[in-house]
């Protein structure tokens, strides 16, 4: 078991392509986060050699007299990095979607890509723990998309990202959208090579998540608070979050939308299209 972030150390992550229904295993590829930050990431095998290896490693990573002067998350940064260079040489835009379970990711990732899939070509990588649900809904809307199953994991990391792409293999000018595990703490934690990341939050789930969950608000730079159709039913003091969210973040945009009425989502999809083709400008120039 991880120690800050809780993935099992036995965690297969698997990647599933919607379009073939092909399904590819990474046994036993983890990362440890440590108390300092430091991340470590390896996969066990099952020769003798490497199980020893793999014995020793587990030994240092829990053990109490452990000394390491590994950069901070600086395998996942790595990876993370080639996979930028990657969505910047095809000029792609790719999002980071994160949200707590339930908050409307994928009704929103669904509205999005029916209402704008004229207009971008939008590509979709789905992360859930288990099932393909919801890259199944994601597939109704005609685009590609690709299912990372994280098994017990609790974020997807640069590694998946990478392995998604060459399942996806996104077009040239095209927007990517990576749908993370639900989970407010760990997704915020790991780069994925994304141009930004976008948090989402619910008025179902109260006004006081940024102050409680202070990082994922931090590093991202649009917060969508999605569902205000129910406002009138909860108790959600909308003002007091739009408060929060800004004091932990104060150049973080907020979006109030609903994917259900189509209230608020014109700015949404104003930002959206603006950023497409400043990204496509930057490249051009």
């Amino acid at each position: 078991m991880c120690v800050t972030c809780g993935c099992s150390d036995d965690a297969d992550s698997k990647i599933t392509n919607l379009e073939t229904r092909e399904m590819e295993h990474n046994h036993h590829h983890h990362t440890h986060t440590l108390p300092d930050g430091t991340v470590i990431t390896h996969a066990h095998h099952h020769d003798h050699d490497h199980n020893h290896e793999s014995s020793q490693i587990h030994a240092q990573i829990h053990g109490t007299t452990i000394s390491l002067e590994q950069e901070i998350l600086g395998k996942n940064n790595l990876l993370a990095a080639q996979n930028r260079g990657w969505f910047k040489g095809r000029n792609i835009l790719a999002l980071n979607l994160m949200s707590s379970p339930g908050a409307g990711k994928t009704t929103l990732l669904t509205r999005t890509i029916n209402d704008l899939k004229q207009q971008i070509p939008i590509n979709v990588i789905e992360g859930d723990q288990e099932t393909i649900n919801d890259a199944e809904k994601i597939k109704q809307t005609g685009c590609k998309v690709v299912q990372i199953n994280t098994g017990t994991g609790c974020h997807l990391d640069a590694s998946m990202i990478e392995r998604g792409l060459q399942q996806l293999n996104p077009p040239l000018n095209s927007v990517v959208m990576i749908e993370n595990v639900g989970n407010l703490v760990c997704p915020a934690l790991f780069d994925l090579g994304e141009q930004a990341k976008v948090v989402i939050l619910s008025v179902t789930e109260g006004e006081d998540k940024p102050i409680k969950y202070p990082h994922i608000f931090r590093a991202s730079e649009i917060m969508i608070l999605t569902k205000i159709d129910l406002l009138p039913y909860v108790q959600f003091d909308v003002q007091r979050c739009l408060e929060y969210a800004k004091q932990v973040n104060p150049n973080i945009q907020i979006f109030q939308v609903s994917a259900t009425t189509g209230a608020g989502l014109e700015s949404w999809y104003k930002w959206l299209t603006e950023k497409v083709f400043s990204c496509a400008n930057l490249v051009n120039a």
